[in-house]
């Protein structure tokens, strides 16, 4: 089975709107990122019907509860979750940053060759980064503790209608007992991932009004 049939297989499993460009767009990513693995070692995922479950998948799956229109992915790593997402909603913008120069190497390398119009690459580390204008959204799918997003990404959000969305395994029930103080639980979302073995969470965190 070509990986595009894979993909379509996993995509007919959930209640996600795909079109024919997009997919071959994800399977162009794919190939890029298995491609680019090999000398750049961006991900420990190495084969690519993987990668189509444990990055792709997992990231297109926690779309449909982002608010907002613009968004910046931190600690974005090879383009997770942003490049799945700028992919399937080309109407918002994604800023995708990482401290690494090889990642954003070969995220430009991939905005290059799908024509992303809604995807800035951004070599910066994420406390350094200033930003004309605040983010609707920050993703972050790496990040080590909830708190540790809140302390490096608070001024990259609107205090009104910004918000923090991390990618979870677990429902990550000790670090919502010490946010920090002005932020608070807005939602949280289990994730069903095509094949995907393990849990999977979507965390929204906002800035409470009365800090």
């Amino acid at each position: 089975m070509s990986l595009k049939d894979e993909l379509i297989g996993l995509i007919e499993q959930t209640d996600l709107v795909v079109t024919e460009l997009q997919v071959n767009q994800l399977i162009q990513y794919v190939e890029l990122l298995n491609k680019w693995n090999k000398a750049y070692n961006l991900t420990s995922v190495r084969n690519p019907s993987d990668m189509l479950i444990k990055h792709i998948m997992d990231s297109l799956m926690v779309g449909k509860y982002l608010a907002g229109n613009s968004f910046i992915d931190v600690g974005t790593g090879p383009g997770l979750p942003g490049i799945p997402l700028a992919i399937l909603y080309p109407e918002k913008q994604f800023t995708l940053l990482d401290s690494l120069g090889k990642r954003i190497t070969f995220i430009r390398q991939v905005v290059f060759q799908l024509k992303l119009a809604n995807v800035s690459p951004l070599l910066s580390r994420v406390e350094d980064h200033q930003p004309q204008q605040l983010f609707d959204g920050v993703l972050s799918r790496a990040f080590a503790s909830l708190e540790d997003m809140i302390t490096w990404c608070s001024h990259l959000i609107a205090d009104e209608k910004g918000r923090f969305f991390a990618l979870k395994g677990q429902y990550p029930e000790e670090e919502l007992q010490h946010l920090p103080q002005g932020i608070i639980l807005e939602n949280s979302f289990q994730i069903n991932v095509p094949e995907l073995v393990g849990e999977r969470h979507l965390i929204a965190l906002k800035k409470s009004n009365n800090k």
